[in-house]
């Protein structure tokens, strides 16, 4: 530990001062184009801790830097001083008076809110497109709005309290009346400064009207001077002025925000235009007829997601100037949503359209148009060159403006060579966000960037009098052009009011008030060409919040940004710092990954980091870990065998000395020798199934092949007396009628998830070619479907595809493999008669659901075996990753633990998933016996 490390755990237990390289190497970015390493990274658990690093700061003139989410795209969360981490233990949401309002803390990600949120049928006004990943604490810090939010329902103007701590240590709360009278007394100088400010904007009529112009549509440059103008008491004025400050003047603990309606109707249409003056002329009445969204697109942006599967064709023969709205009606009844879309439909024909409206309120047409608009950004992320960073910037102007704004506009983009550049936004607001891809390794790109930058600035502010920052924030970008858009006189309050409430300048400094005119260019964010699986990454963070290593080591983010880290030491020479990072990277990198590749269902650009992870294993083998990966690959059915030996040795010693004997055992051993499996309870012995087997011909295919996998012959045990997996399974089976037949060879057979896992990829190839070899056997050569008893297997098996041979190739693209889930949803329940159901479950969506589509199907599927169906808003990897659980259970607990708890709330009549060794990490974390959903069935048909 450094220090600063030294110090800072005088103050905050040690375990939350992060001070080894590989912490500081892999906070030093967020989702904007900046890098500043910080000196140490904390994680504060109170607001004591939060004052007391306020007071640290003061000693010993080191800057603070508060961080939720990073998901800031103008550099707002980066740091070369303190960064205070809040995504850890700052995650209380509540919702209050009804759904009409809602508390939150800093570290609450805002589709948790909104999942809270949604059985009252209300949302938090703010809608960003980060919503799934950026956090409270950076929503309200950056007064976030959105798609459909407007200027009225940002995160200003829907505060309804707040509470936070100023850097002097004082904390106060609009909630309490006691409080204004209390920030009177113990900060006069403050109260005053407040006043006299008020008072400057009151008396000056330009500046007066300036900013009430100016807030009229989105505005996010500097701070919310507006709060001196609709407010009265300096307790009031503060707390608004902090929504947009970006963390420069205090700390945000705690906010109650007012909610909005969550429409469940909605009517959305893609509307096709000759040229983007054809698309501006439709916004106004769009608008008037009362859309929620009006989304334009230009020509180049269209373009870029004409490739996409399923995209309406027309796309891609529109003309060279070409634009489109994406546009969406929302209400509580179909006849109020049917009046806008026809009072817009009625003056239709006025317009200059390429096609005729036709609006759907089928919600997947919905979600693939929207599909749509959000693929543009990523689109342009995914094809820029390797070392480029992708520049998104966001910008306001008069509506009846816009077409010209854009033109002038692509015109820049011509002018300084920015050829995939796209345009698109919020319409109705005169809101466009612009995408370049840009690199920073040259002089040359450096000053590329700063006179394109230059000249947007002038653009925005004195052509057409808009906003540099719509909704994005200032950050460090568009600090030095503050005073540029408003003025020397608003920005002398905006300066007066950062000296009188942070006089040293320590809170997140460089951030909207910065008087170096070159601060937009440094500190610039290097992104070198590193490997193929990430070198498309543009360290945005959508990806963490899915991450179930996220708490305790790394995520997909910082995983990459480390590694990024590790090519710039050895191009510098650095032996030293290198050794020590790349073996900081194994424990935080490599073992604790699980390699579920839910990263890649929320990354903008597909990312699996898994991928990465599963080459550098692999990279990371001897011959002689190869060759014994592949010997027991080529003798698994001995392998199998011994592993049930040792699961019945196991049990029995459980029987003799006791419930925990082997776990204590393994405990102890394992404090000796890392490498030893971690026992659970959860493992129960498997009875033999050979009583069920049959042989198979090609010519007597039954109606599906049960290949039961190898944990499921190992292990498949539950509750003592109960079934196995497998006698379970052919139970439900019969119940129905189905003619299902489990082959006589499958001793030796696997999925190969084991091997993938691990990337040993002889012994995946070998074990793969293997069983699929078998499986056209078995199922006749493709006639009958293959279902499997656990989904990660069966993932496995249908992602496969590469490690086989040109001849199984083609036997596997003529094999129908499925899961449980699609042979419950699709086989049994259409042929079985449910005689109960369960009062009330809960349900645990292993991984390979999600990214195989099938999570729908599990909870129909639960909706009808019971009355009241409990998905948890926490769902996600349990850490289990196969048996990384085993060997590094802090993983699966730190993994487990927000779903656990939020579980552990109410009681269930039963827990199901899918998966055995998921099933075994939640029931650990929850306490309570989760099981396949198969049981569930047996019990209910």
């Amino acid at each position: 530990m450094n220090e600063i490390g030294k110090l800072l755990s005088t103050i905050i237990a040690e375990d939350r001062v992060k001070t080894r390289l590989i912490d500081l190497v892999s906070y030093a970015s967020d989702a904007g184009f900046y890098y500043l390493r910080p000196k140490a990274v904390v994680q504060p658990i109170s607001i004591n801790e939060i004052v007391s690093l306020f007071g640290f700061s003061q000693q010993h003139q080191i800057p603070i830097t508060f961080r939720s989410a990073g998901t800031s795209l103008s550099g707002q969360s980066v740091s070369d001083g303190i960064l205070v981490d809040l995504s850890q233990y700052w995650n209380l949401v509540r919702v209050e008076n009804g759904g009409d309002q809602v508390r939150v803390h800093p570290g609450v990600t805002g589709s948790v809110v909104n999942s809270e949120l949604k059985k009252y049928s209300k949302k938090i006004g703010p809608d960003p497109a980060s919503i799934n990943s950026a956090m409270m604490g950076g929503i309200i810090s950056n007064n976030a709005s959105g798609m459909c939010c407007g200027v009225s329902k940002n995160s200003y103007h829907t505060l309804k309290f707040i509470k936070f701590v100023l850097p002097n240590g004082k904390q106060y709360t609009t909630e309490q009346p006691l409080d204004y009278n209390r920030f009177q007394d113990e900060c006069p100088e403050i109260f005053e400064g407040l006043v006299s400010l008020k008072n400057q904007i009151i008396s000056n009529q330009e500046i007066f009207n300036l900013i009430r112009s100016k807030y009229k549509t989105k505005n996010t440059v500097g701070y919310s001077v507006n709060a001196f103008i609709d407010y009265e008491h300096p307790l009031d004025i503060l707390a608004h002025v902090l929504v947009g400050a970006e963390g420069t003047l205090g700390f945000i603990a705690e906010a109650v925000m007012n909610t909005v309606p969550d429409y469940p109707l909605k009517t959305t249409a893609l509307l096709y235009f000759p040229n983007i003056f054809a698309a501006c002329n439709a916004i106004l009445p769009l608008t008037i007829s009362g859309a929620e969204a009006v989304e334009l697109m230009d020509r180049a942006s269209l373009r870029s997601v004409e490739d996409i599967k399923g995209v309406p064709s027309i796309l891609k023969s529109l003309p060279a100037d070409a634009a489109a709205l994406l546009v969406e009606y929302q209400d509580h009844s179909q006849a109020a949503l049917d009046a806008k879309s026809d009072q817009f439909l009625a003056v239709a024909d006025q317009l200059e359209l390429l096609l005729v409206p036709e609006f759907t309120n089928d919600p997947i047409e919905q979600a693939f148009l929207w599909k749509i608009r959000k693929g543009m950004f990523p689109s342009v992320g995914s094809v820029r060159a390797s070392g480029t960073t992708v520049i998104l910037e966001d910008i306001a102007v008069p509506v009846a403006e816009l077409g010209n704004a854009i033109l002038d506009l692509q015109s820049l983009f011509a002018k300084y060579d920015y050829e995939n550049a796209i345009i698109f936004g919020h319409a109705k607001d005169g809101n466009i966000h612009f995408v370049v891809t840009q690199s920073f390794d040259t002089p040359a790109e450096i000053t590329r960037y700063d006179n394109f930058l230059k000249e947007v600035v002038f653009l925005v502010t004195e052509k057409y009098k808009g906003a540099l920052k719509a909704e994005h924030g200032t950050g460090r970008n568009m600090a030095p052009f503050v005073a540029t858009e408003w003025g020397d006189g608003i920005y002398q309050v905006m300066k007066s009011l950062k000296h009188l409430i942070d006089p040293s300048n320590l809170l997140n400094p460089g951030v909207i008030i910065n008087e170096d005119k070159s601060g937009h260019i440094k500190n610039l964010k290097d992104l070198p060409q590193v490997e193929e699986e990430v070198d498309k990454c543009m360290e945005c963070g959508f990806c963490e919040y899915k991450c179930p290593s996220r708490n305790i080591t790394l995520t997909p983010r910082r995983r990459i940004v480390v590694r990024r880290e590790l090519l710039k030491l050895k191009r510098n020479n650095e032996k030293l710092s290198y050794k020590t990072l790349l073996d900081e990277y194994q424990y935080d990198g490599l073992d604790t990954c699980a390699v579920d590749g839910l990263c890649a269902t929320a990354c903008p650009v597909d990312i699996n980091t898994g991928s990465l992870v599963k080459r550098l294993r692999r990279e990371n083998h001897s011959k002689f870990a190869n060759g014994l990966a592949l010997t027991i690959a080529k003798n698994f059915g001995t392998v199998t065998s011994v592993v049930k030996f040792g699961i019945n040795m196991a049990s029995g010693i459980n029987s003799v000395f006791g419930a925990n004997a082997m776990t204590n055992l393994t405990k102890g051993f394992k404090k000796v020798i890392p490498a030893v499996p971690l026992w659970s309870n959860q493992i129960k012995p498997t009875h033999s199934y050979s009583q069920y087997q049959h042989k198979l011909t090609a010519a007597s295919a039954p109606s599906v092949v049960y290949y039961p996998t190898c944990i499921s012959r190992t292990m498949g045990g539950t509750l003592e007396g109960q079934k196995n997996i497998i006698e379970t399974f052919i139970a439900v089976s019969t119940k129905a009628g189905i003619d299902f037949k489990i082959p006589d060879n499958i001793a030796g057979t696997c999925c190969g998830q084991i091997f993938s896992s691990k990337g040993f990829n002889d012994a995946l190839r070998f074990t793969v070619n293997d069983t699929v070899s078998k499986l056209w056997e078995w199922s006749g050569h493709g006639k009958s479907p293959i279902v499997l008893d656990i989904t990660s297997c069966t993932y496995t098996l249908q992602e496969c595809r590469p490690s086989l041979t040109d001849e199984n190739k083609k036997k596997f693209d003529a094999l129908t493999i499925i899961d449980s889930v699609d042979y419950i949803l699709d086989y049994l329940l259409p042929n079985a008669t449910i005689l109960k159901r369960k009062e009330k479950i809960a349900l645990h969506p292993v991984c390979s659901l999600q990214k195989m589509g099938l999570e729908g199907k599990f909870v129909k599927i639960a909706n009808q075996l019971a009355i009241e169906v409990m998905m948890p808003v926490h769902a996600g990897c349990c850490g289990m990753a196969g048996d990384r659980g085993f060997l590094f259970p802090e993983l699966t607990a730190s993994a487990t633990f927000p779903e656990a708890n939020e579980v552990k709330k109410e009681k269930y009549d039963g827990y199901y998933s899918s998966g055995k060794t998921c099933e075994i990490a939640m029931s650990e974390a929850v306490g309570k016996n989760y099981e396949s959903i198969v049981y569930m069935l047996n019990e209910c048909i």
